[in-house]
């Protein structure tokens, strides 16, 4: 009769092992898709700028005129802070994206496809995002601008 009680308790030990590894296995797996549903959220944000930075760019081109819109970018995204970064290089201009609060050079790029100079940031909080386009003799120009 000894013999019996340590094999149940040794088998409701492995039961409760088992048991914290599916648990932790299915926090792992949500953890993963949420990341993801993040990660598509601010590429999508991306390409939404790069959409507005073309229709500005070609209507202030056309016309010469300075045109200012205001971006409809939620205030953050899954209770995460964001930014969003317009850059450009001799070729192309491109729109960056990434969580926290300082910008830097991150793998998700979106180019905008227009010759126009790029520059500034928006960082997600309180305040609206701004996308100016001004084109006059020596070029057409994207400012993004608001945020913190």
């Amino acid at each position: 009769m000894p013999s019996i009680i340590p094999a149940y308790i040794y088998t409701l030990f492995a039961t409760i092992i088992v048991g914290a590894l599916l648990i932790y296995a299915s926090n792992v797996s949500t953890v993963n898709i949420e990341n993801t549903a993040d990660q598509q959220q601010l590429k999508n944000l991306a390409e939404y700028v790069a959409a507005q930075s073309c229709e500005l760019v070609s209507a202030a081109t056309v016309n010469n005129l300075t045109i200012t819109s205001t971006l409809s970018v939620p205030p953050n995204i899954s209770n995460k802070e964001y930014w969003i970064q317009l850059t450009n290089d001799t070729f192309e201009a491109w729109v960056e994206v990434g969580f926290g609060t300082n910008p830097y050079q991150t793998e998700t790029q979106i180019p905008i496809p227009m010759k126009a100079s790029a520059s500034g940031n928006y960082t997600s909080g309180s305040s609206k995002a701004f996308l100016e386009c001004y084109s006059n003799s020596t070029g057409t120009y994207l400012e993004l601008s608001g945020g913190y």
